[in-house]
């Protein structure tokens, strides 16, 4: 965890049980390697002294595991609500014509209608999750689609080692998690063709459009005029851009949306710091804990000999006393430990918001794109009616000049036309998008007041709880050594 200091719940929480549970593992390894030895870690320091440093949350969650996948990777299935809960488990190593690649087994629950069975299991690798991810960023547009995973430009060369499978799993997990939750494409029929549909995903590339093949579905308008806009955008890349025309500038006039862009333009810029810092609070509990932990093997250890070589009564109350203090030290290590999965668990919010700015983003490359469409397709009909107008006129100034100018007047005039059908619809496109942002931008918002409220509250609830646990412990140490530090003065 520590490598990458990410503050993501799952990976995070993964990596915490094995690599950064350091010198607690150790001490556990010594334990148990030791029983027979009378002088051995357990003869000090019995399981009951420290039995209440287990994993916990203080803000009521006790149902969860730290390590828990399933948390961040579903809608979590309530009682008379709408549920769709996706885990991603169980990665295969298969060949296929001499090629090596790793599938995944993504098991769906959920009680959605647009789902024709409650539970289904299919096997996906990688290279289909990108094409999903691209039908959807294509069919969705304006909507805050969330990102997909990263396709690594080692992937080659480290597929098959475990720790880069392991991860891959945890964010194609976290992804459909992402997905489950947006409340349209959960329901999209993409999602859910990829999720029920067995053996070789059905889409197939057709026209600039990704379709269900054998689904009969017909392109619905907005594809209809996206795909138009674009076969203009090409052919103004093939030849000299209208007549010497100049491309219009990209100028948005919705100032409300221009200033909630900036707003959360700002939003992303603190949110960046904040999770930077979260980062740094990791770190340093984490340290704590290491270094907790390497301060209770050394108490062990001074207890062994300390009990070893008493003769007095004050020297077996010394050893007492340092077995206690031994205690403490293991069980602080164990609570840092345990705090600091709690901070992953719920800092981890951070880092999920920073990937729906990602989203967001890309949503106002959506809507930019759909108006330069608009404002180029308007200039382009301004431009043909200009060239018209000015052939009709040196028609009739000219003798015979109409009857040599009809057949140009009439091409233009039907691309004019055809331009003009292809402005509408790029117009309609644009104004569905702007719709789109802002049902989105009312949702990103009612959520994130609502999910960094959780956020905090869980994140100083369970500070305070652990604090206190800690402060108790040196407390009963401190009792215990009283006596022992009176007899001393």
């Amino acid at each position: 965890m520590m490598e990458s200091h990410d503050l993501n719940n799952d990976g995070n929480n993964n990596k915490l049980s094995t690599s950064s549970s350091g010198s607690s593992a150790h001490i556990s390894e010594t334990k148990d390697n030791t029983t027979d030895n009378p002088n051995s870690f357990s003869s000090f320091i019995e399981p009951p002294s420290y039995a209440e440093a287990i994993f916990r949350s203080f803000d009521h969650d006790q149902g969860d595991q730290i390590n828990d996948q399933d948390d961040a990777s579903t809608s979590s299935p309530v009682a008379d609500s709408d549920y769709l809960k996706i885990t991603v488990t169980n990665p295969q190593t298969e060949v296929d014509a001499g090629k090596t690649y790793v599938t995944y087994l993504i098991s769906t629950s959920t009680n959605l209608q647009e789902f024709n069975v409650t539970a289904v299991s299919v096997r996906r690798r990688f290279s289909e999750v990108v094409m999903l991810s691209d039908r959807l960023s294509e069919s969705y547009r304006g909507y805050f689609v969330p990102v997909r995973p990263d396709k690594g430009v080692v992937e080659s060369k480290v597929m098959q080692k475990c720790e880069f499978v392991e991860m891959r799993r945890i964010e194609l997990e976290r992804y459909f998690g992402e997905l489950a939750d947006h409340p349209v494409i959960r329901k999209s029929e993409d999602l859910r063709v990829f999720l029920q549909v067995q053996g070789k995903l059905p889409f197939v590339t057709r026209d600039n459009a990704v379709v269900v093949s054998g689904s009969g579905d017909v392109m619905n308008e907005a594809k209809e005029g996206r795909n138009m806009v674009r076969m203009f955008k090409e052919l103004r890349q093939s030849v000299t851009y209208g007549w010497g025309a100049t491309k219009p500038p990209l100028v948005e006039e919705d100032f409300e949306f221009l200033k909630k862009r900036k707003k959360l333009q700002g939003f992303e810029v603190q949110l960046n710091n904040v999770a930077l810092q979260a980062e740094s609070l990791v770190k340093a509990q984490q340290d704590i804990e290491e270094t907790m932990g390497d301060l209770g093997m050394a108490f062990v250890k001074l207890t062994a000999i300390e009990t070893r070589e008493a003769v007095f009564i004050s020297q077996h109350r010394r050893a007492a006393d340092m077995k206690n203090m031994a205690t403490c030290v293991v069980k602080q290590s164990r609570l840092y430990r345990e705090l600091n999965a709690q901070t992953i668990k719920h800092l981890g919010k951070l880092h999920e918001y920073l990937g729906v700015m990602l989203s967001v983003n890309n949503a106002y490359s959506d809507r930019s794109n759909a108006l330069l469409a608009v404002q180029t397709l308007v200039s382009e009909v301004s431009t043909l009616n200009s060239r018209i107008e000015k052939l009709k006129a040196v028609a009739l100034k000219v003798f015979g000049g109409e009857r040599l100018n009809i057949q140009k007047i009439e091409e233009l005039t039907e691309t004019m036309k055809v331009t003009e059908d292809a402005k509408n619809l790029a117009l309609k496109e644009y104004e569905r998008i702007k719709e789109i942002n802002k049902t989105e931008f009312e949702r990103i918002d009612k959520e994130r007041r609502e999910d960094f409220v959780g956020m905090l509250k869980g994140f100083v609830v369970n500070q305070v709880g652990y604090a206190e646990m800690m402060a108790s412990a040196w407390e009963t140490v401190e009792k215990h050594t009283r006596g022992y530090a009176q007899s001393c003065n």
